[in-house]
Order: C-alpha cells, then structure tokens, then sequence
C-alpha cells in the first residue's frame, strides 16, 4: 500500500448545515455507491438519525478516486456526529484525520458549533478546507458567508469552495481540493503497533468491532494485540476496510482506516480514543487525548407499567452494548415504582436514549427531572458526589455544596444580544465578554451553573432569537453553590420523584409553580388534597385540589332540619377517614409537567 496515496479527512459542521448529504454527493461522485442503490443520509444508517436530520454515531467510508492528475488515491471519510453532547466523539474521530471540509450553510452562516468544531480541528492540527454549501437556495448569502469565513479563518476568496450537496454543483472541485490540500499520513510499517479506536459498534455474533485508524506499524489477522487502557490481550480474528459494508483484508498498515474484530465481548473494552498496541512489540505508550468519557445529566427511568421493568433492564443491557456512554443502576421510587437511575452525555443523549429504548424494545416510559451531580462536604469533612434527590443529606450534615460550571459561547445577531442577556442572568449566568464575527454577528461568551442550561435554555434561547442564535458549551469544574431540595408534598407525603434540586433563590418560585400544575392535573377526590413544596420542614408554598361534593340531602324532603345536619355530620366524618385513608394516584402527565415548569 502506497501511504502517498492515502488521504484520511472528515466533515465538520454545525447541526442541518448538509454534512451528511455532502458525504452522500461525495460517495455518488466516487463511485462508491451506485445511483440507483442511494438513499438521503446513507452513513445516517438509524431511522432517529434521517428523522432528526443529525448524526448520533460517527461511521467511516473508504472510497478510491481517480484524480485529474491520473492517479488513484484512497480516501477514508470519517463522518462524525455533530451535536455538542458529542464533543469528545468528534475530537476523537478528528484526531483520525490530517485534513477537515469545514461546511457553512449559506443561509445561516457561521455559528457557535462551527466555531467549536474548527478549534478542535485545529488543536488536532488539521488541514482545513472551508465549503460554503446551499449556494441554490433562495435565502442564500454568499458574499456575507464568504467573508465570515475570511475573517474566522484568515483565507483568501479563492481557497473557499462553493457547492450545492443537494444537486452536485462544485463537487467535483471539492473531492480534487482533498487530494491536493490535505497531506497523506504518517508513519513507519516498521515501529511498533498504535492504532487509535474513533468508534466501536456491537454485533450479536462477532461481539464488540472496533473501527480504528492506523499510526505506526500494522495489524495483521492472527496477531495478539492488548488495549492500553485495561492491559487486556485478544487474538485478531479479521481486520478490514469500511465500503459501506465489512470488506476483511489480511493486514491493515499504517495510514490505513478500517475494523477489527478480536472477539471482545463487551463495547466497553474498545472505548472510544483508546490506543491498540501488539503484545510482542509493543509501544511504550498511548495516543495522546483518551479520557473516561463521564456523563453530564442524571435521570430515572421508570416503565410505566411496573410489570414491564424486566423487560426495561433487558433493553438496557442491550442498549449498552452499543453506547458505552450510557451508565445504569436500579433505584426504586414510591410513586413509581421499580426502575433505573441513568446517567446521559447531554439532554440531547437522553432524548436520543429515551426514544430508541421507547421505539426499538416497545416500552412506554416515564422520565424523571434531570439533575446534575454535585459535590458535598459533610460536616464531619467526608465529602460525597449526589446526583438524585433522594440521596441528598439533611442541611444539619452539610458544610458545603459544590456545582458543576461550564464555559458557554453563544452566537446570535446582534439585536438579539439584549434578549439574551436577559435570559442568562435569569438563569445565574456569569458574563465574560463578546466577539463580533462581523457587524451583525456576536459571540457571547459565558460561564453557567450547568443545572441551569440542562433544562430547557436551548429552547428558550431560540425562542427569544426567533431561531437564529446558536449555542455551544465545554464543562469547567465544580464551584460552590447555594442548592436545597425541594421536596412536593400530596397530603403531608412526599412524593420522592417529584423532588428536585434547585438554587435557593429560586426555590420559592419553582415551588409555586410545581404545586399549580399539579393542581391543574391531580384529578379531584372525595376529599381534599393538599398540595405542598416544602424546604426540609418549612412548607413554601400550598395548592388545594376541592373535593367532589356529592349531596347526601337530596333524598330528604321536608321534615326537620336536624335530620338534614345528621347526614352532613355523617358526611362530614366520613370526609375525615377517607382523607386519612385514601391514596391520591398521581397521574404521569404530573410528572411529565414538572420538566415544563419554566414555560
């Protein structure tokens, strides 16, 4: 294999900015895929995917191409997801890479992600070729985009490629910018085995397949190999390229892209950004970059119908399999039942999770409010990592609380900016400074508590922007912090997933809030409910759902008006057992609500 001739790049953009359709036109041009065989999305190979328009799994390519210069090139597309959920996938599969097509929506132009996207690019030290796609469409900016682009990248016009991924125009000019521009790989066949994991998938009968590239050296079928981050040893069943399907290969070599099957049984042991070495020539140490990916969000899954919490654990075994991200345990709720306590990248991760488990196993779920893990200094000096409500210690035990911060950057026009001040101060937001991209662009950079971005600050953020601002984050670290719990109590008991933890400020008004919709939705009894938020024993706020009244004096006509005031009484005491005996069922529409409470 000439290692001149190879060319590893991927794709990066913001959400919808035609990343994947790029890389269908690209495979059409090359060859690759026949016209009559393709589909919108072909790397975007779930359902979810195409439905949403983003990529969850980052997937590779391999696509030979006959350049105008009449030589035959091998380019491997390593596609990766786009979300910032995603972030460390992303730097993995750059890290892959020697070059990155940069794709701008001409309509849209730059936002936060393409910004986020191009400085990892850049720390990977990537060869970036900067597309401007959608030139047909109506709405199209060109010449504006065109000039962001300059300015983000110190370019001159000439080196920005312009296409439609939709039709094919300027494809042909993009796929020759890769084979020209980006310089082939690195590497010695002959040192000793480094090959970097960018993805791992799960086959029922093969066990986990690592998707690798190549550094130094080569991987041959037969070969013993071990991963640095658990020291474990495999044979080498069969090794490949990707061309939409498995294609096996007797060895791959450096520069090279491809799979590897070594029978691992679990997709945790192929984790994402680890190092493959030989174990009799080993290399003295990993690929720089790995790190335990550690969730962000924290939330309680619960079927709905209790019979089907078997059928729950079953999915999430399996669902593991494929997302290593995802972690579990049991936990058991008074209100709810029997269920699991699961931890997410981002609530883009969750919502992901929660519709293929819902969608791929049939189960119908509940989800409980997100939370985020935070640090507790007791006041005997033990200090404890919480994520769920129910584990939080009583105020008398606790010295100090600590909550996770992360680093925001928000790309908006410019007469949106006041909005969204407005907006982060709201949610305790730390203000650090703008940079303008051009007149009438801004990029905001902030510092949040992250329980304040978790819950539905996209949503307002492109509400109050009419669409148009985007938002990008990196976690920072834990700082100290004023949180309680907030306990919601249905005639003087607590519900346990109704409980959250708030910052004290905000307490009083989540209170009142929660205890309104659950009015509004806790059907009316017998009896009266009582519906109550209280910090620790102090009760803060207080909704009453009214009886039904049924009129035992219906049946009395005339007569003496003591008899009437016996069957009242009689009423009135039979109130007073039920009240005390009764169960209020809270239906899940409440708890569902809850995650809605900021509206």
């Amino acid at each position: 294999m000439n290692i001149k001739a190879i060319r590893n790049f991927c794709i990066i953009a913001h959400i919808d900015h035609g990343k994947s359709t790029l890389a269908d036109r690209i495979l059409e041009y090359t060859g690759t895929i026949e016209k009559n065989a393709m589909v919108d999305q072909v790397l975007d190979d779930m359902d979810l995917e195409r439905e949403r328009g983003i990529t969850i799994k980052a997937h590779a390519v391999t696509m030979d191409y006959r350049a105008d210069n009449k030589q035959t090139y091998i380019l491997n597309l390593i596609d990766t997801p786009g979300h910032v959920d995603f972030t460390y996938e992303v730097s993995r599969s750059l890290a892959a890479c020697e070059g990155a097509l940069l794709v701008v929506d001409a309509s849209q132009g730059v936002e936060a992600q393409t910004i986020s996207n191009l400085y990892l690019a850049m720390e990977n030290d990537l060869t970036i070729i900067p597309v401007i796609n959608k030139i047909d469409m109506a709405s199209a900016q060109t010449e504006l985009v065109k000039h962001q682009l300059m300015d983000l990248l110190g370019v001159d016009e000439d080196e920005i490629y312009l296409c439609s991924a939709r039709t094919g125009v300027g494809i042909h000019e993009i796929v020759e910018a890769i084979v020209s521009k980006i310089p082939p790989p690195k590497g010695d066949v002959q040192a000793p085995l480094q090959a970097l994991i960018f993805d791992s998938v799960f086959n029922s009968y093969r066990g986990a397949i690592a998707y690798i590239r190549v550094f130094e050296g080569r991987i041959d079928a037969g070969m013993l190999v071990k991963f640095f981050a658990h020291d474990r040893v495999f044979e080498v069943m069969e090794v490949g390229i990707l061309r939409l399907k498995q294609m096996p290969r007797d060895r791959l070599s450096v520069g090279e892209v491809g799979y590897m099957i070594a029978g691992v049984k679990d997709v945790k042991d192929t984790k994402v950004g680890d190092t493959i070495t030989s174990v009799h020539n080993a290399a003295k140490k990993p690929l720089p970059g790995y790190k335990d990916i550690k969730p962000m969000v924290y939330s309680s899954l619960f079927p709905a119908d209790n019979e089907d919490y078997e059928d729950l654990r079953n999915a999430l075994e399996r669902f593991q399999l494929n997302d290593a991200a995802l972690i579990y345990e049991p936990e058991d709720s008074v209100a709810l039942g029997f269920g699991f306590r699961c931890g997410f990248l981002g609530m883009l991760h969750l919502e992901i999770v929660q519709e293929r488990l819902e969608r791929e196993y049939n189960l119908n779920l509940i989800t409980t409010l997100p939370s985020v893990q935070f640090k507790i200094i007791k006041t005997n000096g033990e200090v404890i990592i919480v994520d769920n409500p129910a584990d939080w210690p009583t105020p008398d035990k606790i010295q100090k609380i600590e909550e996770p911060y992360i680093r925001a950057s928000i790309l908006t026009p410019t007469e949106f900016i006041g909005n969204i001040m407005k907006l982060a101060q709201e949610r305790r937001g730390k203000y650090l400074n703008t940079d303008y991209i051009d007149p009438t662009r801004a990029d905001l950079h902030y510092e949040f508590p992250l329980i304040e971005v978790i819950y539905d600050f996209y949503d307002r953020l492109k509400s109050i922007s009419k669409g148009y601002a985007s938002l990008d984050y990196e976690y920072l670290d834990f700082r100290e912090g004023d949180m309680i719990r907030l306990d919601i109590l249905i005639n003087q008991e607590p519900v346990d997933a109704l409980s959250m933890i708030v910052h004290r400020s905000k307490a009083y008004d989540w209170g009142r809030r929660i205890c309104q919709k659950l009015k509004e939705l806790i059907p009316r009894q017998m009896f009266e409910i009582a519906i109550q938020s209280a910090i620790g024993g102090k009760v803060i706020a207080r909704e009453t759902v009214r009886a039904l009244r049924k009129n035992v004096t219906a049946k009395c006509y005339g007569g003496d008006i003591t008899r009437k005031r016996k069957l009242l009484e009689k009423q009135k005491e039979g109130k007073k057992r039920m009240k005390q005996l009764g169960r209020v069922h809270v239906p899940q529409e409440a708890f569902l609500a809850v995650l809605k409470v900021d509206d």
